[in-house]
């Protein structure tokens, strides 16, 4: 075998790279990733841009385009972005702003002659690199007397700059931009009208006054259209969240102060709100800084939870409510009741990284942590009814935490005690009636969905409990690892009669007693989709192995979701629940000679609280699938052949059977 010849590394090996090699190359050091996160966050990064000139008030209207070839538009405003000549530079402001990487106006906030005081595109990178990493960019800019135009091809200009005089009709300032990442950059560009709803439902939060608004391009070349609004910003926000779930009145904190990081370095500004409220049955903590949300926190999130500790467990000590040698409350216990936003802005934010997930500044955490500690002393003051309703909420989430680490492996304990479920698993939302007789509990696919049956649902008998992804497959599971699973102990919780176990041995679980079972239906929902019907599958599969008796008695149902909303202007919406009554439908109205859209579900979460209300929550107008023993039982026998051990029995139903399913086939 030949040997192979050692490579020299020498004073020429190394090189750097140049232009959009820069971006092209290692799109994920700017964009945190490069697969569809990237491409994501490009998005984010240009219209930081906007948000920033419509937070100076320069244009209170942001547009934001998806189009069916996966470009993106963003339309803005402000003042325009400066394309031409520079002096001080000796450059074109095309060149620095699309061609030059930590190039801008946001440099020199302290000294008050920057554009931009409390600034989301802060570092001169965002532009650059979206150009860099896109397929075409083009731009065109408005300063009231002239459009000035450039397109951009990989990287690189591809036109000469235009300057056009306006004229009367289409005068007007603002910059649009429009682009699509390069597939030879990112692994993918596909970039969901998810993605688009949850942060511009986001930015509005935060940027109060202004809005958003988003047109998604179907498949037929026409456009949704939604506006994301918050007058009043994130106070709004936690009311919408709290709903009527709210034990306390919404708080709101403001803070404006100036600091440093460090002794020997210059202050900076801070500005920073708080809105808040306690509830026993939602829960929901976000970060803001400069208008990014905080996934990972920081410093602002430090500060909520030293001050509300400190807070809330000095009141505890003054008001007595401590048991003798009770150990002081922590975060989690207080984080279980709260709805709490936090939105700060300062002059000279310390991100984690270029995708702006967390911020380090010290400043801002021990500022907010002093400044939150003295507000919540004023608050509960001021309110001592509030005061009384968080601090007694508090000492239940913490005496039922020790309780659940206590007996954590104490099964029957964990599935058999009387405690208020509202209390005890994750994001359960519960309803007002009492009687079991009534009460119907839905068992929902993800946050999403939980938030669209919740804003339908008749909050008097109907309860509400998400999945956390995918449940365990119970079929071939053993009797240890299924019962360490915490979504399945959640929803044993909140069925409450115990389960049936097929095993000789003793066992201190909770035996099974339809007497105990909180409900009068267990409602399945899950989207009309492959997940929602793998989902749907695995709590069939979880009912049949450990709670058969509720199948036999007819408990548990799977409520159906339309697959079209069908729209005729001047009438209510008719809904298709499969193929054939999508085409009757439809054939009847052509028959009619009537204009109608078809617009194909997406998911529940997507699905409008009406709509919800009359084809999923309303007892009156829903459809509900009774589920029976024989029909859970083929459904996890045909799971465990599909997904199991058993690959010879899987080829061979395959090959008896594949034909069957190639209309199905997505092929």
């Amino acid at each position: 075998m030949k040997k192979k010849e050692k490579e020299v590394y020498n004073n020429q090996s190394i090189t750097s790279l140049k232009g959009p090699d820069r971006v092209r190359k290692r799109p994920a050091v700017i964009f945190g990733s490069d697969g569809l996160e990237g491409a994501e966050h490009a998005v984010f990064e240009i219209l930081s841009n906007s948000v920033d000139e419509a937070r100076e008030g320069y244009g209170n209207v942001i547009n934001i385009t998806a189009f069916a070839d996966r470009s993106v538009e963003i339309e803005d405003f402000g003042r325009g972005v400066p394309l031409g000549w520079n002096e001080g530079e000796g450059r074109w402001n095309w060149e620095l702003v699309y061609c030059e990487l930590y190039a801008g106006g946001k440099y020199d906030n302290n000294s008050g002659s920057a554009a931009y005081e409390y600034s989301l595109g802060l570092n001169g990178l965002g532009a650059c690199a979206t150009q860099y990493a896109s397929e075409f960019y083009e731009v065109s800019s408005y300063d009231g007397t002239n459009v000035s135009s450039i397109s951009f091809r990989k990287g690189e200009p591809v036109t000469e700059l235009k300057v056009e005089p306006l004229t009367k009709k289409n005068r007007r300032t603002g910059t649009v931009q429009r682009w699509r990442p390069d597939l030879e950059v990112f692994t993918q560009i596909d970039i969901p009208r998810e993605y688009y709803e949850d942060m511009l439902r986001r930015q509005a939060v935060v940027n109060a006054g202004i809005r958003f608004v988003f047109k998604w391009e179907k498949g037929d070349g026409s456009f949704d259209t939604e506006e994301f609004y918050y007058e009043n910003g994130i106070t709004d926000y936690v009311a919408e969240v709290a709903g009527d779930t709210a034990e306390t009145k919404i708080a709101f904190f403001h803070l404006e102060t100036k600091g440093r990081d460090r002794a020997d370095m210059n202050d900076y500004k801070l500005v920073a709100d708080v809105a808040w409220c306690v509830s026993k049955s939602v829960r929901m903590i976000e970060h803001y800084h400069n208008s990014s949300w905080l996934e990972h926190g920081g410093s602002p999130d430090k500060a909520v939870r030293l001050s509300f500790v400190s807070a809330v467990d000095k009141r505890l000590k003054a008001t007595g409510k401590y048991n003798k040698n009770e150990s002081k409350i922590t975060f989690p216990d207080i984080e279980d009741c709260l709805i709490l936003v936090t939105s700060s802005f300062s002059t000279r934010p310390s991100y984690a990284n270029q995708t702006k997930k967390a911020i380090t500044n010290t400043f801002i955490a021990e500022a907010m942590n002093e400044f939150l500690k003295n507000q919540l002393e004023y608050f509960f003051a001021e309110n001592p009814a509030d005061a009384d309703r968080f601090c007694n909420q508090v000492l239940v989430n913490k005496r039922s935490r020790e309780q659940a680490e206590n007996t954590r492996l104490d099964l029957k304990k964990k599935l058999s005690s009387g405690m208020d479920v509202a209390h005890r698993v994750e994001k359960f939302v519960a309803c007002r009636s009492k009687d079991p007789d009534l009460r119907e509990v839905y068992i929902v696919e993800g946050d999403s969905a939980m938030t669209s049956c919740k804003l339908a649902r008749n909050a008097e008998f109907q309860a509400i409990i998400p999945v956390r992804g995918k449940t365990l497959n119970c079929m071939k599971a053993s009797y240890d690892r299924i019962f360490k699973s915490d979504i399945i102990l959640d929803l044993l919780r909140v069925i409450g009669c115990g389960v049936e176990l097929e095993t000789r041995r003793k066992t201190d679980m909770a035996a099974f007693d339809l007497a105990n079972l909180r409900w009068s239906k267990i409602i399945i929902c899950t989207d009309a989709d492959e997940d929602g019907f793998q989902i749907r599958t695995l709590l069939l599969t979880l009912f049949y192995r450990l709670l058969p008796t509720l199948l036999s008695e007819g408990r548990v149902y799977i409520a159906e979701s339309p697959l079209y909303e069908i729209k005729v202007p001047g009438r209510e919406s008719e809904y298709a629940y499969n193929e054939p009554e999508k085409a009757k439908i439809t054939a009847r109205l052509d028959g009619e000679k009537k204009k109608y859209t078809l617009q194909r579900s997406k998911g529940l979460g997507e699905n409008s609280a009406e709509m919800m209300a009359k084809t999923t929550m309303n007892p009156a107008t829903r459809r509900l699938i009774r589920v029976t023993p024989s029909e859970a039982a083929a459904t996890a026998r045909m799971f465990d052949l599909m997904l199991g051990d058993d690959l010879p029995g899987r080829k061979r139903y395959i090959a008896e059977h594949g034909a069957e399913y190639l209309q199905v086939a997505d092929i």
